[in-house]
C-alpha cells in the first residue's frame, strides 16, 4: 500500500538521559533520541515520496520478555518498508515493542509540545539494501528505520489486544509464547498517515545514532483496561 505524508518536518530539540554518556560515548552525539516535537518549529517536507510498507500476516510469531519490555520478533520475514525519508532502500521489520510508563499518560518516549502519551509503539526495521544483518545495520547511520506510534486512552485496540492477552504468560525474563492467531503489524498503524521524521538514535544504550525516525502524528487509541494491564506488567518489576 502507498501513503503520502501530509507533513514531514525536521525536529531539532534533543533530550535524553545525561548519565548514559559516561559508559556510552555515542550518547554525546548530535542526533540523540527521543526528542520533544515542537510543532511550531517543524518545517514542511513538501512533496516527499510515498511511504510504502508490506507485512506478512500468517507466519509464526512469538512474544518474548527480554527483561525490559515485551517484544514481538519478526526477523524480517516477508516484509518491506521504503519511500518517504528512506528513499529507494528497502527495510525489513525485525521486531516491534512498546514503551509504557508507571503512570497512565506518561509512558511515551517522544513528546509533542511537551505532552507525553500513555505509551509508544516502535516497529523496528533494518536496511537490507546496504547491510547483511540487523546487527551490522544497527551500527550504521542509515541502518535502522523505526515507525513510532503514540498511544492514548480511548477505544479498545483489537490487534494490540492479541499481545495484551498473553502478558500474564511472559512475566519473567526469557518467557516466550507463540501466537495462536494471525497478526497484522499494519493494523497497529494509524489511519491518517501524516508523520514527523528526523535522523536520530536508539533510545536506550548503546544509544547508537543509526535510526531514521518516522513518528506518526495521529495517536492510536487503546482502552483503559489495556493500559492498566501493561502498567501492571511493568510495575510488577519484571521490566524497566
Amino acid at each position: 500500500m502507498q501513503y503520502y505524508p501530509y507533513l514531514v518536518p525536521v525536529v531539532i530539540l534533543i533530550v535524553g538521559p545525561a548519565t548514559w554518556v559516561e559508559k556510552f560515548p555515542e550518547a554525546r552525539g548530535t542526533r540523540q533520541s527521543p526528542v520533544d516535537i515542537v510543532t511550531s518549529r517543524a518545517s514542511s517536507g513538501g512533496s516527499a515520496p510515498p511511504l510504502v510498507w508490506r507485512y506478512s500476516v500468517n507466519h509464526p510469531r512469538s512474544v518474548v520478555n527480554p527483561g525490559y519490555c515485551w517484544r514481538v520478533d519478526e526477523n524480517g520475514y516477508d516484509s518491506e518498508l521504503r519511500g518517504g525519508p528512506l528513499g529507494s532502500d528497502v527495510y525489513k521489520l525485525q521486531q516491534w515493542h512498546c514503551h509504557w510508563g508507571s503512570v497512565n499518560g506518561e509512558g511515551s518516549e517522544h513528546t509533542v509540545d511537551g505532552r507525553a502519551f500513555s505509551g509508544e509503539l516502535h516497529l523496528v526495521h533494518w536496511n537490507t539494501s546496504k547491510y547483511n544483518s540487523f546487527t551490522e545495520a544497527a551500527g550504521q547511520p542509515d541502518g535502522l528505520a523505526v515507525l513510532g506510534v503514540l498511544l492514548m486512552v480511548g477505544s479498545k485496540h483489537d490487534e494490540l489486544d492479541k499481545v495484551v492477552r498473553l502478558l500474564p504468560y511472559i512475566q519473567h525474563k526469557g518467557d516466550k509464547v507463540t501466537f495462536s492467531e494471525p497478526l497484522n503489524p499494519a493494523n497497529l498503524l494509524p489511519k491518517r498517515i501524516a508523520y514527523w521524521t528526523y535522523p536520530g538514535s536508539l533510545t536506550t544504550p548503546p544509544c547508537t545514532e543509526s535510526v531514521t525516525w518516522i513518528l506518526f502524528k495521529e495517536p492510536v487509541q487503546v482502552s483503559a483496561e489495556q493500559v492498566r494491564l501493561n502498567l501492571c506488567y511493568y510495575v510488577n518489576g519484571k521490566n524497566v
